[in-house]
């Protein structure tokens, strides 16, 4: 073997050595974090990248992309002394890889630890039915007390969810017995409430039929009262006109002397109705008398009694 063969067999080693060791290919969204002789020097872009073998190395690779991960359940103790299991879900990202490889040695366990540690100090402030009622607001806490804490680790914390909250048996069941008093109590009040609201209904349904009666009396007396007014005017109407042609018949001649025989005539038949009407009858002392009683009914008539020519003919 000639000694050019074996340099050209260590050129070869040395230059598949370099190839291996200094080619690196960054995937998208990693972030590859690169110590030149033990210190920090770069971040490798996505793509192909190219570093010096034995005085580079690459000891940090972090994964870029949004990234979820469990909160254990961990015991929490309420402001009013009870114990409640809170487990969640925890998604944030790496934004910066030199931080998250400089600013603690494991960027995921610190942004674990202090979730639930956060968990428990916001817990702690709340009663029971709050927590149980505030599951927004408790992620809202720990979202913005880790976003403001890990900004030296270069993680943003996006969002966390909480899983599940798990009081104890005897509270869940204290529990439901209140939830069971609560919904009688409610049925008991909305069952009063119809009963209340029936009873208005009711007394005003009988009001407005009262109303409606004596409004339906009122207008029944009103066109009562103008039925009557209207006879009592249409009588007078005719009255008046029954006076004015007697009174027109009596400027003609002989019409004296019809009114006054017509006068005797029913003098004469109310005189015998009244006998006829009853047992005891008032009559006047000299009844034989005829013409005294025609001249009464003259009188009666307001007219000056004549001759006795139509006395002597009533007789």
């Amino acid at each position: 073997m000639s000694p050019l063969f074996v340099v050209l067999i260590a050129l070869a080693v040395i230059v598949v050595f370099v190839i291996v060791r200094g080619i690196r290919i960054v995937p998208q969204q990693r972030g590859w974090v690169v110590e030149r002789l033990g210190r920090f020097n770069r971040v490798l872009e996505p793509g192909l990248n190219v570093i010096i073998p034995i005085v580079d190395n690459v000891p940090y690779r972090f994964d870029l992309r949004e990234t979820p991960v469990d909160i254990p359940k961990q015991v929490c103790i309420t402001l009013d002394n009870t114990q409640v299991s809170v487990d969640g879900v925890l998604y944030f990202q790496i934004t910066d890889a030199r931080a998250a490889a400089y600013g603690t040695s494991d960027p995921v366990a610190a942004v674990v630890q202090l979730a639930q540690t956060t968990m428990r100090s916001t817990v702690g402030h709340l009663h029971l039915d709050q927590v149980l009622s505030s599951r927004q607001e408790l992620n809202t806490e720990v979202v913005n007390v880790l976003d403001e804490a890990a900004v030296n680790w270069g993680v943003k914390v996006l969002r966390y969810e909480i899983r599940d909250i798990s009081p104890p048996e005897e509270v869940l069941r204290a529990m439901e017995l209140q939830i069971t008093a609560e919904r009688e109590k409610r049925a008991m009040i909305a069952r009063s409430e119809g009963e209340k609201q029936q009873q208005i209904n009711i007394s005003e349904g009988e009001r407005q039929q009262q109303i409606n009666l004596a409004e339906g009396d009122r207008q029944a007396r009103i066109l009562e009262a103008q039925g009557q007014g209207k006879a009592i005017q249409l009588v007078a109407e005719a009255t008046a006109s029954a006076i004015g042609a007697i009174a027109t018949s009596l400027q003609a001649p002989g019409g004296e002397q019809a009114m006054r025989m017509q006068v005797a005539k029913d003098f004469i038949i109310q005189w015998g109705n009244l006998a006829k009407a009853g047992t005891t009858v008032v009559i006047p002392a000299d009844t034989g008398d005829l013409s005294r009683m025609v001249a009464t009914a003259m009188r009666i008539a307001d007219l000056p009694v004549g001759s006795a020519g139509p006395s002597e003919s009533v007789k």
